[in-house]
């Protein structure tokens, strides 16, 4: 008997209905399934469900003094069933994340902060003897399951007069642990996003990709930087990051235009643009991708099968016998709403991804969504 069996689902796909069953917290069959469980949650063809999203870019360790937030109020309150906190915590606070995560329903893991102090300042890349190499080795060993990743900031207010030196120490550090991937946030200049871009590698991730600044992938033509270009050519992953400050309809919109999607969708959601926007959550960033233009399965696979690539996931992403039971079930509906995004655009659109149930290792949660409609017979 299984645990789990969710039956007349909706492909985001190609909207075909099919029935997933879980077992043990894994995924156990898929298609048209005979057989009994201990729970049946029936969708009646009504609903779509995907592998479980995943959050690449989130800020929820919540003792950072700066950005802050609870792992299950972006994670399964959004029906996001994973979230990757990128650089919230350096190796001086990974373990206290650690120990907090591990009451979360939401799967949590970890980018970590090339920095020992991590966010507790704004600017923790200014003194290069906070990139302890040997501190950040240490962690990674210590918690090799939860540290997908590192983290390091490369913009002006963070790095001081340091100019492009962090990235290099991120890069000697990423060659001690080549498994693990590097995300580079950009922001104001110094450093120039040329010369961030010419140092990334295959499996290394740029994100705010679609940022308003200056320092955008765009030339003053409009134009995408042949930098840029280059590095995807090398295997560089482009991550939205959208946040408070860097989402741009126009840049996104201009980059589109020239080919140039993103690989992977992700909010840089914390407390405070998630209550007073312009994030909330990551259902809302993935609509915009929608407005823009992507289909629906290319903005399910940019959380998805995208983001476990990314991210050092490999159990994770897919709707396949033996992954993890995680599963995203949300509607998609063709209601007005205004989007906006960090430099002052909005567009009224018709695409809303409502999420209504986060299920993680087999277990349901139902969102607010969920509960308001009562759409699930449980």
């Amino acid at each position: 008997m299984f645990d789990l069996i969710i039956r007349r689902a909706v492909s985001p796909s190609d909207d075909a209905i099919f029935d997933i069953a879980m077992k043990d917290g894994k995924i156990a069959a898929i298609g048209q399934i005979n057989a009994q469980a201990r729970q049946t949650m029936d969708l009646k063809g009504q609903f779509y469900a995907s592998a479980g999203w995943i959050d690449g870019h989130v800020h929820c360790y919540s003792a950072s003094p700066i950005y802050n937030d609870q792992p299950d109020l972006v994670g399964i309150a959004g029906g996001v069933t994973t979230v990757v906190d990128a650089g919230s915590c350096g190796a001086n606070d990974i373990a206290h994340f650690y120990q907090l995560a591990q009451a979360c329903q939401t799967e949590v893991r970890a980018l970590l902060n090339i920095s020992r102090i991590g966010l507790i300042t704004q600017h923790e890349l200014a003194d290069l003897a906070d990139i302890d190499e040997a501190a950040a080795s240490q962690a990674i060993g210590q918690f090799p399951e939860f540290i997908v990743g590192l983290k390091a900031r490369l913009s002006a207010s963070v790095v001081g007069g340091n100019g492009i030196i962090p990235l290099q120490m991120a890069k000697a550090i990423q060659q001690k642990h080549r498994h693990l991937p590097l995300m580079v946030h950009v922001g104001n200049t110094p450093p120039d996003l040329d010369d961030i871009a010419e140092l990334l590698d295959q499996g290394d991730i740029l994100t705010h990709c679609y940022n308003g600044k200056p320092n955008r992938i765009l030339n003053a033509e409009g134009v995408v930087r042949p930098s840029i270009y280059r590095a995807i050519q090398r295997g560089v992953c482009l991550d939205v990051g959208h946040g408070g400050a860097s989402f741009s309809f126009a840049v996104a919109r201009q980059a589109i235009a020239q080919g140039i999607l993103p690989n992977t969708i992700s909010s840089d959601i914390y407390c405070r643009n998630r209550i007073a926007g312009p994030v909330y959550g990551l259902a809302p960033v993935m609509a915009k991708f929608l407005s823009l233009g992507m289909s629906l399965e290319q903005v399910i696979s940019c959380v998805t099968a995208n983001a476990a690539k990314a991210l050092n996931l490999p159990s994770k992403g897919q709707l396949a016998v033996g992954f993890d039971a995680d599963i995203s079930i949300f509607a998609l509906d063709k209601t007005p709403n205004t989007q906006r995004d960090c430099e002052g655009e909005s567009l009224i659109s018709d695409h809303q991804l409502r999420p209504l149930a986060a299920i993680v290792a087999g277990k349901v949660f139902v969102t607010e969504e969920g509960k308001k409609d009562h759409v699930f017979d449980l």
